[in-house]
């Protein structure tokens, strides 16, 4: 792609994000999310790849939909309140519709049946950026109107998505499926406790953009999309091996990892609001997701590939990516936990 053509693009990808974080009138917050869609599309079909065009395909139709959802809405709600304002949401029928869309918009279950087939569909780093920029957006509105949303709505589909999450990513054996099933589980932590300590949803979503990074990062390094090629990651890069081991653990929320700190603060949080069956049903959720993810540890440093391929050996092949953004969130992937005390004093 054009260098020039990718700047503006990003720059629009950034644009439309800041534009909805920025604002709390409800037309410049649509408007944020629709240039934030409108700029992805063209990095999304960039391969003109027919499984690409089919995604992207797919992307735009449901976040459309979501976006007259979320149009609709507001206007119901301006229409009975008299106000364009975001924290206004006094219409019941109309904060039920807007977290219908934003649950849609960022892939929640039930409404989360794009999300796999789409990340599928794209190369790594458009994926990375539709795994965790695109995110951030719909985020900011659902915490700006969480107050007036219905707690058990939040709590199901909370719990929904991490059950959904980590039970969609059984049986699959392409990694950015598999990457889709966690983006889903994790989202679903993340909307859970929101209504409680929206703090640790901020907390859960940083944790997450980082160790995803990490995972997606790797993947781009070793060019591998599939679990029976992670065989072949040892052989090429013993060290990548073992630190993407890790930030797969992390993901999974096992300590000493950073991980653990978003899941065990969300626990501790919803025990403390008398909620003991939500969090043994998240913890055990949880488990489902941790179980793939150590599929994939299995599948990179437990097995050798057993097919000799034709081609000349890949031994230490020079790579053109850039290793500071894999360094730099794989560190804060592993190595948070001990910062747990500072970051609670920084959230509280």
């Amino acid at each position: 792609m054009n260098p020039y053509v990718l700047m503006i693009l990003l720059s629009s990808l950034g644009l439309g994000t800041t534009l909805t974080f920025a604002s709390s009138h409800w037309l410049l917050a649509w408007m944020g999310l629709e240039i934030n869609t409108l700029a992805i599309v063209p990095l999304m079909a960039q391969h003109h790849h027919p499984r690409a065009v089919e995604a992207t395909t797919k992307y735009f139709l449901t976040q459309a939909t979501a976006a007259a959802m979320i149009m609709f809405a507001s206007t119901t709600n301006a229409w009975i309140s008299g106000e364009w304002d975001m924290t206004n949401m006094s219409n019941p029928i109309a904060t039920t519709m807007l977290i219908a869309a934003l649950a849609l918009k960022i892939g929640l279950a039930p409404m989360h049946y794009w999300m796999p087939e789409v990340l599928q569909g794209l190369d790594l780093l458009t994926g990375l950026i539709l795994s965790t920029w695109q995110k951030l957006a719909p985020l900011a509105i659902i915490i700006q109107i969480a107050p007036a949303i219905d707690p058990l709505l939040l709590t199901t589909l909370g719990l929904t998505s991490t059950l959904v999450g980590g039970w969609g990513g059984l049986n699959q054996t392409q990694l950015r499926k598999i990457l889709a099933y966690s983006s889903i589980a994790h989202m679903g932590w993340m909307i859970i406790i929101l209504q409680y300590a929206p703090q640790l949803t901020l907390l859960a979503l940083g944790t997450y953009i980082f160790m995803t990074s990490a995972a997606f990062l790797t993947l781009k390094l070793s060019s591998t999309t599939k679990i029976n090629t992670l065989a072949m990651t040892w052989s090429n890069s013993p060290m990548l091996a073992t630190t993407t081991t890790l930030v797969l653990l992390s993901l999974g929320g096992l300590p000493p990892l950073t991980g653990f700190m978003p899941k065990w603060l969300i626990l501790q949080e919803l025990t403390k609001q008398d909620l003991p069956l939500t969090a043994t049903v998240m913890a055990l959720a949880a488990l489902l997701s941790l179980y793939f993810y150590l599929r994939l540890c299995y599948a990179m440093t437990l097995t050798i590939s057993p097919n000799t391929p034709n081609s000349a050996a890949p031994w230490r092949t020079q790579t053109t990516q850039a290793s500071l953004p894999l360094s730099i969130s794989t560190t804060i992937a592993l190595g948070l936990l001990p910062m747990t005390p500072a970051i609670l004093m920084l959230t509280n």
